[in-house]
């Protein structure tokens, strides 16, 4: 060993490994304050990029369930027209019925026809105000409402649309339909039954859309979560070990403190060579 004031090769090394202990010092408290052991590309280029493609995915999802939501709602909102259409229906069809009697009198048939054009008018006015989000489903305006099903969005999810309007193909009734008299209320009975038979087959296709809408949204959901998982699985730290790491690396720090306080003290020696 050689005795130098020059080149103190003690405190060279003591200075590089105190060095090196107070950089994994950093990376333990940085980990413990952000809770991830990857918080940004400097920690792991590679694993960073594999984290920030999956919370991408993630996001995605986010906006999958928000468009399949609305797509629910909407559907919702044609479901309960579709009901309540349907109950109309059974109402229309006890007052044509009524009417058909043929020893009902000129004004008990009047007054059931009055109560009929309020019920058929009441049909146009649900259909018109069965709206979400901008969207009817039962007013014919549109064919189908669609939804994104994936986090890229390159995949769809559809349900069709019924109209329910009068004078269409599923509600046969016409928009002026009336039981002024017996021949025409008789002739209704039938139509009203037919109606009423084509709006509970519309309701269960809507049921079904909302079915899909709503196993698609859950699947996503679950999907968004397992992705989530992932992600900590990739970044998160174990604070546990983090925490028992930070008591390790802050021992080492003081030693290696001391280890350099006492290579500087080295060249001292020198000194008594020259007494």
């Amino acid at each position: 060993m050689s005795f130098s004031v020059n080149t103190n090769t003690g405190a060279l090394v003591a200075l590089q490994y105190l060095n090196a202990t107070q950089g994994q010092l950093n990376v333990a408290q940085n980990a413990i304050s952000s809770g991830l052991k990857v918080a940004s590309a400097k920690d792991d280029g590679s694993t960073y990029a594999i984290a920030q493609n999956q919370r991408g995915s993630v996001a995605g999802y986010a906006s999958v369930v928000d468009s399949l939501n609305r797509g629910s709602s909407a559907i919702d909102v044609a479901l309960s027209a579709g009901q309540s259409i349907s109950d109309l229906l059974i109402q229309l069809k006890t007052k044509a019925l009524s009417a058909s009697d043929s020893s009902l009198d000129t004004a008990s048939r009047q007054a059931l026809n009055q109560d009929f054009t309020a019920l058929r008018d009441q049909i146009s006015t649900i259909v018109k105000n069965a709206i979400f989000n901008g969207v009817n489903l039962v007013d014919g305006s549109t064919q189908q409402i669609t939804a994104l099903a994936s986090s890229d969005g390159s995949r769809r999810i559809t349900a069709a649309a019924q109209n329910l309007n009068l004078s269409g193909s599923i509600v046969t009734i016409a928009s002026t339909a009336s039981i002024t008299t017996q021949a025409k209320a008789s002739t209704l009975i039938t139509i009203i039954q037919t109606s009423l038979t084509n709006v509970n087959s519309a309701l269960a296709k809507l049921s079904a859309g909302a079915k899909k809408f709503s196993i698609q949204s859950t699947f996503s959901q679950k999907l968004a979560d397992t992705l989530t998982a992932g992600i900590g699985h990739l970044v998160d730290a174990d604070l546990a070990k983090e925490s028992a790491l930070l008591q390790s690396l802050q021992v080492k720090q003081q030693l290696g403190v001391q280890a350099l306080s006492i290579a500087n003290q080295a060249p001292q020696t020198i000194l008594s060579l020259f007494r």
